[in-house]
């Protein structure tokens, strides 16, 4: 199969993915046994006011019309106008989202540094403690609940110890121009290095928690992955060769054990996002899975399957990006 058709072949899946996913939210709201117009009006809201609420948000209309106008508006990027900010759902989104995106980037970079190195040490220097410490860390990790991680962490180093800050993206009285919305990236830009280390000291303990599980996965691919390139005979070659053993390991094994780690990357990246609901209200971060959370308790349908679409097709399209690299460097990857 031809590059071209493969690309268009996983871009149409994965529209059927967002099909299914718009599907599944938009019903999971409707069968919620709560009213959303009795939320934002109160229980002694007159009747006529009532109705003419819902009317305003077709909740008057037969459900089989409400989700073929949902999925109309979905088509023009219209999300709908959020019940609680009565602002469009996507500009709330992209209000939001570059707090998550920040929170995401950060995790990553924890995650890949910690893994790849953890997974090619333990490798390396197998069965001794190094190797021990790293399958602890990964059972721990993948294992370990992320509001409970999060909780405890809190306890520890904002409570106990007060080394960290508590929450939030930055102090009460510190403030940094938004460029990007990335506030470390924003402080960088305008010389604000009090914002910077001010940002950069709040986004530590949220960052450890949603990047751990990541970490864990990463380590332990990346060992099974080395220790199979170590029996390689390539591997024995560059030995024989009278090669340093640190030429053979990061020169030859080290550069073919990251090809699977990278599958894993890359996936990773998009359920970070996902994953961030949680760590977002432990650590009241102000990105998009707060904004979701906070949403739903007021029973603020457009904003809840606003987000969840966004959060859905941004997991979606990281998986395209490695389904498209791996079959571009492996035409195999193409039946």
């Amino acid at each position: 199969m031809k590059l071209g058709t493969y690309i268009l072949k996983r871009i149409f899946l994965m529209l059927v993915v967002m099909l299914g996913v718009a599907t599944i939210v938009f019903f999971i709201t409707r069968v919620i046994p709560a009213d959303p117009v009795g939320a934002i009006l109160g229980g002694n809201a007159p009747i006529e006011r009532v109705d003419e609420m819902r009317h305003q948000l077709g909740l008057d209309k037969p459900i089989t019309l409400q989700f073929i106008d949902y999925i109309k508006g979905i088509v023009h990027a219209d999300f709908g106008i959020s019940l609680k900010s009565n602002r469009p759902v996507l500009k709330d989104i992209i209000n939001y989202f570059p707090a998550t995106i920040e929170l995401a980037i950060a995790s990553m970079i924890f995650a890949v540094v910690v893994g790849v190195v953890l997974g090619v040490y333990s490798a390396i220097y197998r069965n001794k403690p190094i190797d021990h410490f790293s399958r602890i860390f990964s059972i721990l990790g993948v294992s370990m609940p992320v509001f409970w991680l999060g909780l405890l962490l809190l306890l520890l180093f904002y409570y106990h110890l007060d080394l960290l800050p508590g929450g939030g993206r930055n102090s009460l009285f510190i403030f940094s121009p938004r460029i990007t919305g990335l506030l470390l990236l924003d402080s960088i830009i305008a010389g604000d290095w009090i914002a910077f280390w001010d940002g950069l000291s709040h986004i530590i303990l949220p960052a450890f928690v949603l990047g751990y599980a990541s970490a864990a996965s990463i380590a332990r691919i990346m060992r099974a992955s080395m220790l199979d390139i170590l029996r390689q005979d390539f591997i024995r070659t560059a030995k024989s060769k009278g090669l340093s053993k640190r030429v053979v390991i990061y020169r030859h094994a080290l550069k073919n054990a990251l090809i699977p780690v990278v599958t894993i990357i890359g996936l990773s990246f998009g359920s970070l996002l996902s994953g961030a609901v949680l760590t977002e209200t432990i650590f009241s971060w102000p990105g998009l899975g707060r904004y979701i959370v906070n949403a739903l308790l007021v029973l603020d349908y457009p904003a809840v399957t606003g987000g969840t679409l966004f959060i859905a097709f941004v997991y979606s399209l990281a998986n395209l990006v490695v389904d498209i690299s791996y079959a571009a460097l492996d035409p195999r990857m193409r039946v």
